[in-house]
């Protein structure tokens, strides 16, 4: 039996109809956590320029909060349409986000070792915003002088000296212009 034409009678060329549209180019973001006494007074930062950055603050936290924070900031403000690549000098942050989070999922938010997984109010709220997202992830080195890491853990630090001093923090100017 004969397979009918299923494309007769459509309009011209269906190629015509398609335009090949460019993908957004990926915001790329650097995050970083501080933290001066770990648990301790904490910050964190995202940082894409001098003109685009934020960073915040807590009196009693981990880095390693600090640094899930910084993370989930920065894909909060960043619109759904834009791509995001972060780089990160926590491996934990990236294993974490990449890795990790499903198994834990699947083990109702416990590790392999079954102890519940720390910091579960940002991994839950990270897998959710990773899923829908889907950033991609970079580890870089800190401390080497990559200009975006340098400029986040410095933002980072100076919000977790603010909150220790019983100062505020300067928040940064947030997502402007990208």
């Amino acid at each position: 039996m004969e397979q009918p034409d299923l494309f007769s009678g459509l309009p011209g060329d269906l190629g015509d109809t398609v335009r090949d549209v460019p993908a957004p180019t990926p915001l790329v973001v650097a995050t970083d956590g501080s933290c001066l006494r770990n648990p301790g007074p904490g910050g964190w930062c995202w940082f894409v320029a001098d003109d685009c950055w934020a960073a915040g603050a807590e009196g009693a936290t981990t880095n390693n909060r600090m640094e899930l924070l910084a993370v989930a900031m920065v894909l909060e403000v960043v619109p759904a349409e834009r791509p995001v690549h972060i780089q990160a000098d926590s491996s934990y942050v990236i294993d974490a986000l990449t890795k990790w989070r499903h198994g834990w999922k699947r083990r109702g938010w416990r590790t392999a070792s079954g102890e519940p997984v720390k910091n579960l109010d940002l991994i839950e709220h990270l897998d959710v915003l990773v899923s829908e997202r889907m950033p991609t992830f970079e580890w870089v080195r800190g401390h080497t002088g990559h200009a975006g890491n340098e400029a986040a853990d410095e933002r980072a630090r100076a919000a977790a000296e603010a909150v220790h001093a019983g100062l505020p923090w300067v928040p940064g100017p947030g997502l402007v212009g990208r």
